[in-house]
């Protein structure tokens, strides 16, 4: 089983029996607001990425990819010599380097704001950076009626009873109801977490490399 764009609404809108004007609107905010509870939920080893930057002397921000969703690690080069940075809240950041003008080689990062990582002490110069991260896919509403994502092909019940939750909660539905959606969701969620971690194991096998220690 798998959706496309409009399947989805369609089941959105035989699930909920409404197909009334002002509902059908806010489908694609409902499938929307599905995903960004899976990805916040579920990091997936099938969307990461890297990506490269240069920080710059006497600037202590470094942007933050639009993409963004959550840090699996972020290095610096200096000397040829590569070290990983700490991720630490912004207050811990700021307190560390309370004077932005102290400059030397960061230890520490933070995400700061959307579009930023606030980094201690402040870089000395450009330092060569290598961001790892959990990036946001394009949502299922970005393509046609007939297009597929990731999501929608491998976790269709996640993406239909998240859809389902935001519909309802729209609707102000009965909580009883709510709460079986929401039941169904987390075991969806349960699912794809597990197989996401079987994949990760599978491919950490097939290139020698260790297990990740779970938490």
């Amino acid at each position: 089983m798998s959706f496309t764009l409009a399947t989805l609404k369609t089941a959105i809108q035989d699930y909920t029996e409404n197909t009334e004007t002002t509902f059908t609107n806010h489908l694609s905010d409902f499938i929307k607001a599905a995903e960004e509870r899976i990805f916040k939920t579920v990091d997936l080893e099938f969307f990461r990425k890297n990506v490269t930057a240069a920080t710059t002397s006497s600037n202590r921000f470094l942007a933050v990819p639009t993409d963004y969703l959550a840090s699996f690690s972020l290095s610096i080069t200096s000397s040829s010599n590569k070290s990983f940075l700490m991720q630490k809240d912004v207050n811990y950041v700021e307190e560390y380097n309370p004077n932005s003008s102290t400059t030397g080689l960061p230890q520490y990062y933070a995400i700061f704001d959307v579009e930023n990582f606030i980094l201690a002490p402040t870089p000395d110069q450009a330092y060569s950076v290598e961001l790892h991260y959990y990036y946001r896919p394009n949502s299922l509403t970005a393509g046609s009626d007939s297009g597929t994502t990731w999501l929608s092909t491998n976790a269709p019940f996640a993406m239909l009873y998240g859809s389902l939750i935001e519909a309802y909660v729209f609707m102000k539905g009965e909580p009883d109801v709510m709460k079986m959606y929401n039941d169904r969701f987390v075991e969806s969620l349960l699912r794809l977490k597990e197989y996401g971690e079987a994949r990760e194991n599978a491919d950490a096998y097939r290139r020698g490399l260790p297990e990740r220690p779970r938490t």
